[in-house]
């Protein structure tokens, strides 16, 4: 019996449910039973839970039949997520049904073993309800088992516990979780007082012996074998995976068109599967893909699942996942470890997860039975990101694995536990309390004085000048004994835990108060009432947002922005990033044969074809540019320079970002020393960026020789406190040490209260750190404090790796290392990641709007035809500044106020603007008067009488007005007065020269030279020449300046803004010469037009009854024969049908292209073997013979006339012959009662007998001219994008295309930019099309009526347009008024879009064709 020593009711439901054991259970089942500690490792799907559990169970149903099962937990179910929990509590129960059925099948008395579970998200009352009858089986949370070690209630729980059971270990050993659970797995040994069975379960943990070690602490020390059963039965299962890459090429960031691509492939792969499991890195992007899934796939199809929704959301999308009514879900690690969500089918990992196991994990949660084989694909991000997945696909074919790295415990949570233990216990003393510690295998290092000073700073404070504030210790020294303090137990129990809190707002559903999740603190502050937000693939308005709460109400589905949360980049593991430096080194091997490198990387890593060409692409233009390849053993830097000159320093290392963070920190101090300058830094996986300000210079290569291994680490701890992450982890250390609290008195320390107390605490630990560094000589001293120490500890080595950073710079010290420096004229190719770097990179705390890097991304977008644009201010903006300064008074107080500020006004001034009636007024009132000086004469206020008097000292008033007593004490000089004067007049006139300032005022020259210079040395005047083409010096106001300036700006901005699809489709009208004042006209009108339409696939009777007649005046069929016969122009199908093709129709796909380039526009040679027998004898009859007429051809074939003529039909529809003239396609087309008959020369015009010579079609190129056809694809359009290619034919990949439109751009033959709105990717224009896009723009809309028919270029409905499609053929015809269309004919039926504001009728005329020339008709008949 395979199920020995199990219970049968036990065995049978087993065999009945799986009937045979899997290795794990085999192998794993003896030694528990045994009472040994196992670990069991081995592939997720393998059954290794239940191997765990049945044992459990096993003893419970044994048990409960010799005894009734006490009210005691007996077996612990420990797990890292709290998914995972309640998941492990869900599928607990069928076991246990299953098995209770089964005892009473078999006549045993019935056992009830109860199951339950506590995380963090268990309601207060069920969390009573265990208390007061524990369950046998518990299932629970390392930071849930720390508050019930720790509560009275939770330790009577947990007094009995025979087992406990650690899931996915691997993801807790790694950090501070581990530490903080191992020391909590000691405490529940000592409060059960015996040995406990201890379980690990992973399917991802090398090495192995360390994970064993782990598990069962430090009972026979690191040299000697762990005390533990080890089942390893392997990681890794066969496994269906591979890359998948959108149509468009990746770039350094993935544009908007990419997305769509992506989102389109995730979309096509879950409709292609039953449930799909979609992986990403951030929360972010989980949100950002989840709504765009469900744009495509129903939002019922599509959920998101991360950490930051409420239980009840992630609780409802692993049901629905699981009973299959979502057919996806977006999830983050939340998802990752083992929880059943029922059988999927495919697991899509959007971006490299930087680690082999995690993709090994997650790929894993697909194929989730015994038996199963996962399938995953991997969808790279970015170019970067596409090497970093070839390296992983490289060592998933490996086999290889992350190695495990357990670090040693820390003091901030041997502090928090200390206190934990001690709170619950009353009394230990210190000799135990250490051994107890050190039984933890993080801690079995720990000396004696680095706990005694732990417990001095728990007894007495965490600083000296908060007395006993910070203690939470009683201690008897002379004893050696510890006690808890008053409040030790509840702060404990509140703020206990190693995750680092992040500061999340909650976000609750009003009016019911539901909390549906969380969102980062910035947002929250960032956000007001009336935002819309997306939170699991629902909307929600904000309503308010109050102290740590969003309060939101349902948006009912409005378009909503992305939350966001920071700290979500994980860094490169050391595996992977050995297997990037393995395919650098490959391919820096191949380099020069690209055809060999792209095939090395198909036999290593696995991935497509297209993907190995992009990486190939990429890496080798990178190892040509440097003229070296970076690897781990060849360390380049790069120099450039920005616009503003100032340098730029790259220092290619792919050593991961944890040594490139070191290496750049260290660099940054360096340089501060050395040139006194905080310059800007990033730092990513693969590269290290210095900015630098104009000012520096210094020999490049001595950037190698700036530091040495030998105080390397001193410099790093200096620069490493000027960083953010040490201000940051000495917040967490400072609440997991319970030295800050996180909640006080039941309520939630608010974020920015956590931020003050946490400085005012490094203030007293660690004074220099917050001291005025010009008061600190030299270095800062670091303090001998616990906390700090652990702080720059956790820098060094979770932040850093300083360890592999020194032996770096000794292998560089020892001449190991290739150190290259290379001065380029812009930044290579490898380059551009760093460039982009997102701020977690940033190794200091400039914003990005105020990084150098900026500047370097903007010279691809700055163009130089249109630099002058900045120096030059806009006429009509000087007009409307001048319009808006003049006094434009509309009642006697407004007059008033004009005179005031301007101190005074012409008389013909106020004649010309109708002000008389109120300026008289104001006489009357004796508040104003005229002024009259040498037969000038101005309006005055009464208060501005003094000033002008001293002005014009001559003049005199006409009445004798009271000055206010105010304004009679001031004593005006002539010069004052003459400024005044000045500085009123320029308030109201713009741009004005100092010559017409004199002859408005009545002033000399140099009076109003002195005042101009006095108001400038105000600052209250600029001088220059602002009007367009103004040669003498002009004045403006400051402020009227500055306004000028952002009226020309935003019609600068106007110019260059993308234009409407509406308005490209009226440019595009004209540059086609569709509308009625840009036509064409004869032979070479016509020439013009089919070089701008070359290559262009449409029906073959559209082309002159059509797509001529609405681009010509007059057109005659005759200058296409001309053109055709003379070599300059000829016709074929370009686009070979795939299969049996029929005799040329009216709907035949025919293009013109230039007889020399006639192979270069054919991609695809005809296939003959679809030929009837006839046509095959025609073709063999050409091939042989050449180019020939068509009695030659009827006479060599043997064939009749009419037989000839259908051959030719068919071989001119399989693209495999054409003629000198179009008028065999002619005849070709003519209807059969039209057709010539002998003796009837009436229709030679369209016989085959004058159709010239008949010639087989060239064979398709093997190399396309890509060149070629992407200028006529710019000559079509003026402007090209990947949306506008879907009205092409047959073309070559856009990202070929693309390749090409950059090189024409950097040469500066076309223009690169943002041409037309709503389409995202790449545009590019001819230089002569953009004046002409922007006059389209600006034209006004005059509702010109343009009709055409679907099968010409210009039908875009649906492309550029909304709505559907309108098929292509030449019946249908579409209506557009000003660049949009407004009706369209589709066989028989008008349809209108939107209701029409004019006579239907008379739209339904405007839609037929242009009057087709009599020829035409001739061959093709009338039609409407």
């Amino acid at each position: 019996m395979l199920l020995h020593g199990f219970h049968p009711a036990v065995a049978t439901w087993f065999e009945r449910r799986f009937g045979a054991p899997t290795p794990p259970q085999l192998q794993g089942w003896p030694a528990i039973q045994g009472g040994m500690h196992t670990l069991i490792a081995s592939p997720t799907g393998s059954g290794k839970t239940l191997a765990a559990f049945l044992c459990a169970i096993d003893e419970l149903v044994q048990r409960g039949l010799r005894d009734a099962l006490e009210d005691r937990v007996s077996v612990l179910y420990i797990s890292p997520l709290k998914a995972l929990s309640n998941d492990v509590e869900r599928n607990l129960r069928a076991p246990l049904e299953g098995i209770r059925a089964t005892l009473e099948e078999l006549g045993y008395p019935d056992i009830d073993i109860r199951t339950a579970v506590r995380t963090g998200d268990t309601p207060s009352y069920q969390r009573t309800k265990m208390v007061k009858q524990p369950p046998h089986i518990f299932v629970t949370t390392p930071e849930s088992l720390y508050i019930l070690l720790t509560s009275e209630g939770g330790r009577r729980m947990l007094s009995g516990v025979d087992t406990v059971i650690i899931d996915e270990i691997h993801a807790l050993v790694t950090n501070k979780r581990g530490a903080h659970l191992a020391l909590s797995l000691e405490r529940l040994v000592a409060l059960v007082d015996r040995d406990i069975t201890r379980i690990g379960l992973s399917a991802t943990q090398k090495p192995i012996e360390d994970v064993a070690r782990f598990l069962v602490g430090a009972r026979r020390g690191e040299r000697n074998p762990p005390p533990c059963q080890i089942v390893d039965v392997g990681h890794q299962r066969a496994m269906d995976v591979a890359v998948e890459l959108p149509d468009s090429p990746l770039e350094t960031v993935m544009s908007h068109e990419v997305w769509d691509q992506v989102y389109d492939r995730l979309a096509l792969r879950i409709a292609e599967h039953t449930t799909t499991l979609v992986f990403v890195n951030t929360r972010k992007i989980a949100e950002r893909v989840t709504r765009h899934l469900a744009e495509r796939l129903g939002e019922d199809a599509v959920a998101a699942h991360h950490g930051s929704l409420a239980r009840a959301h992630r609780l409802e999308t692993e049901r629905r996942l699981k009973s299959g009514e979502l057919r996806a879900v977006v999830a983050t690690a939340s998802l990752e470890l083992g929880i059943d969500v029922g059988d999927v089918d495919l697991v899509c990992q959007l971006g490299s997860p930087h680690s082999v196991s995690t993709f090994l994990q997650r790929v894993g949660r697909s194929g989730h039975w015994h038996g199963g084989t996962p399938k995953g694909r991997l969808f790279p991000l970015s170019r970067d990101d596409l090497v970093e997945c070839a390296a992983l696909m490289r060592s998933v074919r490996r086999g290889e694995l992350d190695p495990i790295q357990i670090p040693n415990g820390s003091t901030d949570i041997l502090a928090q536990q200390i206190v934990a233990s001690v709170a619950a216990t009353e009394d230990w003393a210190e000799r135990d309390l250490l051994a107890s510690v050190r039984r933890a295998w993080p801690y079995r290092d720990l000396s004696e004085t680095k706990f005694q000073r732990v417990l001095e700073l728990l007894s007495e404070g965490f600083a000296t000048s908060r007395g006993r504030r910070g203690a939470y210790l009683h201690r008897d020294e002379v004893n050696g004994r510890v006690r808890p303090r008053r409040s030790a137990r509840l702060t404990a129990i509140t703020n206990g835990g190693a995750i680092p809190d992040n500061f999340d707002y909650e976000v609750r559903l009003e009016p019911e108060g539901l909390r549906i999740g969380t969102v980062n603190e910035d947002m929250a502050l960032e956000s007001a009432a009336g935002d819309i937000f997306q939170l699991g693939n629902h909307s929600y308005r904000i309503l308010g947002v109050q102290s740590g709460v969003v309060r939101v109400a349902d948006a009912k589905g409005a378009p909503a922005t992305l939350p966001f949360w920071f700290g979500e980049a994980p860094a490169r593991s050391d595996l992977l990033s050995e297997s990037v430096n393995a395919i650098r080194e490959g391919i820096d091997a191949r380099h020069r044969d690209m055809g060999a490198v792209i095939c090395w990387l198909r036999q290593e890593t696995a991935i497509p074809e297209v993907a190995a060409k992009q990486l190939a692409e990429y890496l080798v233009s990178a190892r040509l540019a440097l003229a070296a390849m970076p690897t781990r053993d060849s360390v380049v830097i790069e120099r450039f320079f920005d616009e503003t000159g100032a340098m730029h320093i790259v220092i290619h290392a792919p050593f991961g970002s944890r040594v490139n963070r070191a290496w750049g920190l260290s660099l940054r101090k360096r340089f501060c020393r050395s040139f006194n300058v905080e310059l800007q830094a990033a730092a990513i996986e693969d590269a290290i960026i210095l900015s630098l300000g104009p000012t520096h210079s210094f020999p490049l290569e001595d950037v190698f020789r700036f530091l040495r291994p030998d105080n390397v680490r001193e410099v790093l701890v200096q620069a490493m406190l000027d960083a953010p992450m040490f201000q940051t982890r000495w917040r967490w250390n400072a609440t997991r040490s319970l030295a800050l609290l996180r909640f006080r008195g039941g309520k939630k320390v608010p974020a920015q209260f956590q931020r003050m107390q946490a400085d005012d605490l490094l203030a007293l630990c660690f004074p220099d750190q917050v001291a005025c560094l010009e008061n600190v000589a030299g270095d800062r001293e670091i303090p001998d404090h616990p906390l700090v120490q652990q702080t720059i500890d956790d820098c060094l080595h979770e932040a850093m790796d300083i360890e592999g950073f020194e032996a770096l710079l000794m292998r560089m010290e020892a001449g190991e290392l290739q150190l290259l420096a290379r001065d380029l004229t812009e930044p290579s190719p490898l380059a551009q990641s760093v460039l982009n770097a997102n701020p977690y990179a940033y190794l200091d705390d400039a914003p990005l709007e105020e990084r150098r890097t900026q500047a370097i991304m903007s010279r691809r977008w700055l163009d130089p035809n249109r630099a002058s644009d900045l120096a030059s201010l806009d006429l009509a903006a000087i007009e409307r500044a001048r319009e808006e300064a003049w006094p434009d008074p509309r009642d006697v107080e407004e007059m008033h106020d004009a005179l005031l500020l301007h101190h005074a006004v012409r008389d013909e001034e106020a004649e010309e603007g109708q002000w008389m009636a109120w300026l008289m007024a104001l006489s009357e009132q004796g508040r104003a008067t005229r002024f009259r000086d040498a037969g000038h004469v101005f309006w005055v206020a009464a208060e501005r009488m003094p000033l002008v008097r001293a002005a014009w000292p001559s003049g005199r008033p006409d009445t004798n007005i009271a000055v206010p007593e105010r304004f009679k004490t001031r004593i005006w000089t002539d010069v004052e007065a003459a400024v005044e004067l000045v500085r009123g007049r320029l308030q109201a006139s713009g741009p004005v020269t100092a010559s017409t300032l004199g002859q408005v005022l009545h002033l000399d020259n140099a009076i109003i030279d002195a005042s101009l210079v006095a108001l400038e040395n105000e600052g209250f005047v600029l001088q220059g020449r602002f009007t367009p083409n103004t040669a003498e010096l002009e004045w403006c106001e400051r402020g009227l300046l500055a306004r000028i300036h952002r009226y020309t700006l935003n019609r600068l901005r106007k110019e260059i803004e993308a234009v409407s699809a509406a308005d490209f489709l009226r440019f595009l009208m004209s540059w086609q010469h569709a509308s009625a004042d840009t036509r064409m006209e004869g032979p070479d009108g016509l020439a013009a037009i089919i070089e701008q339409l070359e290559g262009m696939d449409a029906g073959a009777a559209a082309w002159e009854s059509d797509l001529f007649p609405v681009r010509m005046q007059g057109y005659d069929p005759s200058w296409l024969d001309q053109l055709c016969m003379s070599g300059r122009v000829t016709w074929s199908r370009r686009t070979p049908p795939q299969g049996h093709a029929s005799s040329p129709i009216r709907t035949s796909p025919i293009a013109f292209t230039s007889r020399s380039d006639a192979a270069a526009w054919r991609f695809r040679s005809g296939c003959a073997e679809e030929a009837s027998s006839n046509a095959r004898t025609v073709l063999e009859s050409l091939e042989l013979s050449g180019a020939s007429f068509f009695d030659d051809i009827v006479r060599r074939a043997g064939l009749l006339p009419t037989q000839t003529e259908a051959a030719l039909g068919e071989l001119v529809s399989l693209g495999l012959v054409t003629a000198d003239g179009f008028t065999g396609l002619r005849a070709l087309l003519a209807p059969e009662p039209k057709r010539p008959r002998p003796g009837r020369r009436a229709v030679a015009a369209y016989s085959l007998e004058a159709a010239g010579r008949w010639a087989v079609l060239p064979k398709a190129s093997e190399e396309c001219d890509l060149e070629r056809i992407a200028w006529t694809l710019l000559r079509r359009w003026g402007i090209v994008f990947r949306r506008l290619m879907d009205r092409e034919g047959e073309l070559p990949p856009w990202y070929e295309l693309l390749q090409v439109y950059r090189r024409l751009e950097a040469q500066g033959r076309i223009r690169g930019g943002r041409f037309v709105a709503g389409f995202a990717g790449e545009q590019y224009a001819l230089n002569e099309a953009i004046p002409a896009l922007r006059k389209a723009r600006r034209a006004s809309k005059t509702g010109e009526l343009v009709s055409v028919s679907a099968a010409d270029p210009l039908n875009l409905s649906g492309i550029l347009t909304p709505g559907r499609r309108v098929p292509a053929t030449p019946r249908n015809r579409i209506l557009f008024r000003d660049g949009l269309p407004i009706a369209f004919r589709e066989g028989s039926e008008t349809h209108f879009v939107g209701e029409p504001s004019d006579d239907r009728w008379a739209l339904v005329k405007a839609l037929q064709r242009q009057p087709t020339p009599r020829a035409v008709q001739a061959y093709l008949g009338h039609r409407p």
